[in-house]
C-alpha cells in the first residue's frame, strides 16, 4: 500500500447494513496493510477546533518559567507541562524538538481511588485551554470507542468487546509545539521514527508535510490529511493484543526544509489507552498453524510502565 486510505465514520454510523460493513471492511484492511488510516466524520466540529489551536498556541507562547510552573517530573509527565527535548524515541539518546502538554482521563470523585491516575493540571492563565481540553478529549474519546468497535466487528468479536476496557481508560491528550529551528540539528528531528503504545491513536494537525509513515517495503510516505481528517493509526497495544494481525506502523515528524525553519508545527494526538489491568494476551482467533502466538502474556499498565522506561520518562 502506497497511500494512506480515507474512510468517514459516518458510514459506519449509519442505518445502512451495506455502508457499516464498508466501513468495517476498508478500515479492516487499512489497517492489517499499513496501520493508519485518514478519518472524516468525527465528532469535533470546526469550532471546536479552531478554539483548541488558539488555546493550544497561548499556552506554548507563555513565558518559559511559566510553563514550568505546570511540570512535574514526579509523575513521569503524565500530567501537565513537559519541555523541550525531555522525551526521545526507544532507542534514541537525543531528545525530539518538541514541547508538549498532557489533558489525562476525567475521572467522576467516587471513582478516583479506585484508577490511581493522577489530576489533571488546571493552568492558572488560561481557563478557556483547561474547559476547551477537556472538551476535545471527550469528543475524540467518543470517535475512538467507534473506531474500535469497528475494529471489534473486523476481527469476529462482540461489538462491544472494548467498551469495558476504555471506558475511564488511561488515555491521553497531548497537544505538541515543534518550535521553530535555530540552528542545524545534530541528529535530532521533531520526533524521531517510532511506533505508539498504546490501542490507537488519533491525530489533529497531520496537514501539511512533516509527518511520515513506513511501509512493509521500509519506504517512508507522507501522510497528510484534509482538514477535516483525523489520522488514526493503530498502536502497539492493539498490534500486540491482534497478534501482529493490526499493524502498529512506524512513524515520524521530519524536520521542514530550512526556508521553513522558522515556522512552528502544532500536531494534537489523543493517544487512546485501556485501563491498567486490561490483558493484553493475543487473542485465540488471531493465531493458527501459520501464525503462532508471538508474544507474552502482560497487562496494559505493565506493558506502558515497560516503554515510559525506555522513553526516559520514568527512570529505573
Amino acid at each position: 500500500m502506497n497511500s494512506i486510505p480515507s474512510v468517514d465514520l459516518k458510514d459506519f454510523l449509519s442505518e445502512d447494513p451495506a455502508k457499516k460493513g464498508h466501513f468495517v471492511k476498508s478500515i479492516g484492511k487499512a489497517y492489517e496493510e499499513i496501520g493508519f488510516v485518514a478519518l472524516k466524520g468525527h465528532f469535533l466540529d470546526d469550532t471546536l477546533v479552531d478554539n483548541l489551536y488558539k488555546e493550544v498556541k497561548n499556552f506554548f507562547e507563555l513565558p518559559l518559567a511559566v510553563k514550568q510552573k505546570y511540570e512535574i517530573p514526579e509523575i513521569a509527565g503524565q500530567r501537565g507541562y513537559v519541555s523541550f527535548g525531555k522525551e526521545s524515541a526507544k532507542g534514541k539518546k537525543e531528545g525530539d524538538l518538541k514541547e508538549f502538554w498532557h489533558f489525562g482521563q476525567y475521572i467522576k470523585a467516587e471513582e478516583k481511588e479506585k484508577y490511581g491516575y493522577p489530576d489533571n493540571v488546571e493552568v492558572a492563565e488560561l481557563p478557556d485551554f483547561n474547559k476547551i481540553g477537556k472538551e476535545t478529549y471527550q469528543m475524540l474519546e467518543k470517535t475512538a470507542k467507534y473506531v474500535l468497535r469497528a475494529l471489534a466487528l473486523h476481527l469476529n468479536l462482540n461489538e462491544t468487546y472494548f467498551d469495558d476496557y476504555i471506558r475511564n481508560g488511561n488515555s491521553i491528550l497531548r497537544p505538541i509545539h515543534y518550535p521553530p529551528i535555530k540552528q542545524e540539528p545534530k541528529e535530532a528531528v521533531r520526533a524521531a521514527a517510532h511506533g505508539d503504545i498504546n490501542l490507537i491513536t488519533l491525530l489533529m494537525g497531520a496537514q501539511g508535510r512533516g509527518l511520515q509513515v513506513q511501509n512493509h517495503k521500509g519506504e517512508w510516505l507522507d501522510a497528510i490529511a484534509q482538514p477535516d481528517e483525523l489520522m488514526i493509526n493503530v498502536g502497539d497495544m492493539l498490534s500486540r493484543h491482534t497478534n501482529n494481525k493490526l499493524k502498529s506502523t512506524i512513524h515520524r515528524v521530519v524536520n521542514p526544509p530550512k526556508e521553513l525553519w522558522s515556522t512552528s508545527r502544532y500536531s494534537i494526538p489523543f493517544f487512546m489507552h485501556p485501563v491498567s489491568d486490561m490483558k493484553l494476551d493475543v487473542l485465540s482467533n488471531c493465531t493458527d498453524e501459520n501464525n503462532p502466538k508471538q508474544f507474552e502474556d502482560i497487562t496494559a499498565g505493565e506493558f506502558l510502565t515497560e516503554r515510559l522506561i525506555e522513553l526516559g520518562l520514568i527512570k529505573k
